[in-house]
């Protein structure tokens, strides 16, 4: 456990393509769950919680750690399951953790161990379980599945979110030049998608959705095979980075390495934070990145875009 516990902000800081590590970690049974080391700050021992008056949530409390006051989420209960004890608490561990440009601890049962993998290794749950559950995917290893959850979903649940775009952002004579482009956004998240898809629509353009990055290749790699330029059908592609099958940065990177298309604007958009992405966008060839989520934020990209062009008209 110690070493786990030293190395996680150490591993937060490595780069790879199509690469991840996960967080290996354990609820109220033996399902064994994952979460990318690069959304963790550190793994502890639960200190004992500062009550929230009139808690009525999975928020359990508040743990003071290293100067900061942090709440604390109790993972089980968020996902439907049986909430930890009050008293048992303080046996469980804290995974402090950053996702929308906010800091807040999971308290889980166990740790369990970092594994090495790929993001190609990483499947979409299957389609028979329908959306209405907290999974976005699935990994086997060592003859079991690995869920990963959707905490996007869980944040949104627990802290729902406007996705209007203010009228300051998008104002009439925006809305009039927004409708004549199309803009295409890849998550895996349904929620994320579904977040970005009203707020874009909300501004004026049309909005096409791809669950991850292999689709979104799939996709764009067959419109060019037909000869479709599809920096002309996109006005920009707007792709988060931790996805099964086929991360951001590596769908970013095929696109610019295929010359039928290494001219489409890219916006790397994620709950990840950190000045590593900055440098990860570099280095794939991106043209930015964005911090999830607000709306007003992300309704900004694309009017910069569409300005942009205008201009060269």
């Amino acid at each position: 456990m110690s070493g786990i516990l030293d190395t996680v902000n150490l591993r937060t800081q490595m780069v790879g393509q199509n690469r991840l590590e996960l967080l290996l970690f354990g609820l109220e049974t033996d399902q064994i769950y994952g979460i990318n080391v690069f959304k963790v700050r550190e793994v502890l021992q639960c200190p004992r919680l500062t009550e929230v008056p009139r808690q009525t949530t999975s928020i359990k409390g508040m743990a003071h750690i290293r100067g900061e006051t942090i709440p604390v989420l109790d993972l089980s209960e968020a996902i439907g399951r049986t909430a930890v004890p009050k008293d048992e608490q303080q046996r469980c561990f804290l995974i402090v953790a950053e996702y929308n440009k906010r800091t807040l601890a999971f308290l889980v049962r166990k740790v369990d161990r970092i594994l090495n993998t790929h993001w190609d290794q990483i499947m979409a749950p299957p389609a028979e379980i329908g959306v209405e559950n907290y999974l976005t995917a699935v990994f086997e290893y060592e003859s079991r599945l690995i869920e990963i959850l959707d905490v996007e979903q869980i944040l949104a649940d627990l802290y729902p979110m406007s996705t209007k775009v203010s009228e300051e952002v998008a104002t009439s004579d925006v809305k009039t030049k927004a409708r004549e482009y199309h803009v295409l956004c890849v998550d895996d998240s349904s929620v994320a998608r579904n977040q970005m898809q009203r707020s874009l629509e909300d501004l004026g353009v049309k909005v096409t959705t791809c669950n991850n990055g292999k689709i979104a290749w799939d996709m764009l790699a067959g419109f060019a095979d037909k000869g479709i330029d599809v920096t002309e059908m996109f006005l920009m592609m707007i792709s988060d980075i931790e996805m099964p099958e086929m991360d951001g940065y590596t769908l970013a990177a095929m696109v610019r390495e295929d010359p039928r298309m290494d001219k489409m604007h890219i916006v790397l958009h994620s709950s990840l934070s950190g000045g590593f992405n900055v440098s990860m966008v570099k280095k794939v060839g991106a043209d930015g990145f964005l911090a999830k989520f607000n709306p007003d934020d992300l309704a900004g990209v694309v009017i910069e875009r569409i300005q942009k062009l205008e201009r060269t008209r």
